[in-house]
């Protein structure tokens, strides 16, 4: 790849986005004001409608401008791309639209939704490794035995001046600057188009990057001064779960990116909601990343005149993943907080804690008698903001009542809450351990397998989110001076996990 200076870098990118032919095939979204979500930040609100392209996507910009631009010759050999999902099938429609031979190499994860979609559009399609860094290397060397022109997500010139078309499109239909436009990041390659292009024509209009906090390669990066490499990245969205982003994003972003936000997945599933309440469309989390970061950016700073825009980046949601959305947009949205609340064991103490709780609306009670004279009640309550909660709790405890706020323990939401039950019987030293296994057809037998029977397995809980990853709690029984080979056990295994021990909720309700 060629060695660009930043300014180098961005003149060629607004030569190309303005001469780049993603028209063929790609729509002018329509910029639509976002009534509900404008009076609730305090700021006029603008969505950028990239989930109503042809494949749902802004990916089809960047696919099909690379393939129109490549030589009679090279274009007549094919080309290749790596993807589980929105490239994927921006690349297929493309590719069709050109009359060129197609290979999509997925993961074995990609759920078949996506597998499906990209067969449709009439691509080869290869099933290789569980991730996306296994499928790019077999794409790589697949495309290099065939001589096929690879078709990189985001690290390339015109991939990335075709994403750039959608700043094109702001331009115009803003009526004069925006005060901000927000852009979801993934490996940056829609975020170093928009920057390079509005940087240039319209300088005042601050460019925000927005990135899950569990997949924060871009933030990371412009904090160490060079690319960084994630060990691991969360995968609720998953448009945008890269450990390493572009080069050609990275240099542009140096000198053209105001500020990176980061925000946790409630608040995403909060930004389906919002989306949803304002056009009734569903978009999928990484879609809804720029709106759960103007949210996070609009609670510290004054909102003016000057509209702010969110780009919409993609809608191809799992229908699975819905139940999932649904129980944590009211988290995100600072509208629900959960408790691990201790209450007297005798008869009236649940009256009387409803009694200190007053009027509000409680959506959720999980409670098992266990003797002793203490009980542990895991509660949701209906709040109106993050202060509204703390003040709650603070009332709650001025009653006499020990509250620890599991708003944000991702154990708590994702397994403890289904696991209220009690302590068991006759377990002793037991190791409670958080995984992530790939999501396909015999991955959870496989990975039963995996534990084997060396340490009794004394607690699991697994649930399925349509998720690309499936996300297991597991206990095992494993006595002090075996520790040390537990611990080998775990890193051989091969999965990311985390121990949890001391996690205030497993201590409360389980351990």
């Amino acid at each position: 790849m060629a060695s660009w200076t930043p300014r180098e870098l961005v003149e060629r990118l607004l030569r190309e986005i303005l001469t780049s032919r993603v028209y063929d095939v790609a729509r002018e979204t329509p910029l639509e004001t976002a009534t509900g979500l404008s009076s609730r930040v305090g700021a006029p609100v603008l969505l950028k409608r990239e989930d109503l392209q042809p494949v749902f996507s802004f990916k089809l910009r960047g696919a099909y401008n690379k393939i129109a631009q490549l030589e009679p010759e090279r274009r007549a050999r094919g080309v290749v791309c790596a993807s589980a999902g929105n490239h994927a099938q921006g690349v297929a429609y493309a590719a069709r639209a050109l009359d060129v031979p197609a290979l999509v190499v997925m993961p074995r994860t990609t759920p078949e939704i996506k597998v499906r979609a990209v067969r449709r559009l009439g691509a080869e399609i290869m099933l290789v490794g569980d991730d996306y860094a296994s499928a790019q290397q077999h794409a790589e060397q697949v495309g290099a035995e065939r001589a096929l022109e690879l078709v990189h997500p985001f690290d390339d010139l015109f991939v990335v001046a075709g994403q750039g078309t959608v700043a094109d499109e702001l331009r115009r239909q803003c009526h004069g600057p925006p005060g901000a436009v927000f852009v979801p990041v993934g490996g940056g390659g829609l975020l170093a188009g928009v920057a390079a292009y509005l940087k240039t024509l319209m300088p005042s209009v601050r460019v925000i990057g927005v990135e899950p906090a569990e997949s924060d390669a871009m933030y990371q990066s412009l904090a160490a001064g060079h690319r960084v490499t994630l060990d691991h990245v969360g995968l609720f969205a998953d448009g945008t779960a890269v450990t390493r982003v572009g080069e050609l994003a990275f240099t542009v972003a140096t000198s053209h990116v105001d500020e990176i936000v980061r925000v946790s997945n409630d608040e995403i599933c909060a930004a389906i909601k919002d989306v949803f309440d304002d056009t009734r469309s569903v978009v999928e989390p990484a879609g809804a990343l720029a709106v759960a970061g103007l949210k996070r950016w609009m609670a510290t700073h004054e909102g003016g005149e000057r509209p702010l825009v969110a780009i919409l980046s993609g809608a191809n949601m799992n229908f699975d993943r819905l139940r999932f959305v649904a129980e944590r947009a009211e988290l995100g949205e600072a509208r629900e907080a959960v408790f691990g609340v201790t209450i007297p064991e005798r008869p009236g103490a649940f009256r009387a804690f409803c009694a200190a709780v007053g009027a509000r609306v409680v959506t959720e009670f999980n409670y098992r008698f266990r003797g002793g004279a203490d009980a542990h009640i895991f509660v949701g309550v209906g709040i109106s903001s993050r202060a509204d909660a703390s003040a709650l709790q603070a009332r709650l405890e001025a009653e006499g009542y020990p509250v620890v706020d599991l708003s944000d323990d991702e154990m708590a939401k994702l397994h403890v809450r289904h696991l209220v039950g009690g302590r068991a019987a006759g377990v002793s030293q037991e190791r409670p351990c958080r995984f992530e296994f790939p999501e396909r057809p015999g991955a959870l037998l496989e990975f039963l397998d995996k534990l084997g029977g060396r340490w009794n397995i004394s607690l699991f809980h697994y649930r399925n989110h349509g998720a690309d990853f499936g996300r297991v709690l597991a206990a095992f029984e494993v006595p002090d001076d075996e520790l040390p080979r537990f611990d080998e056990f775990l890193a051989g295994l091969g999965y990311a996990y985390e121990l949890q021990t001391k996690n205030p909720a497993y201590e409360m309700f389980l351990g």
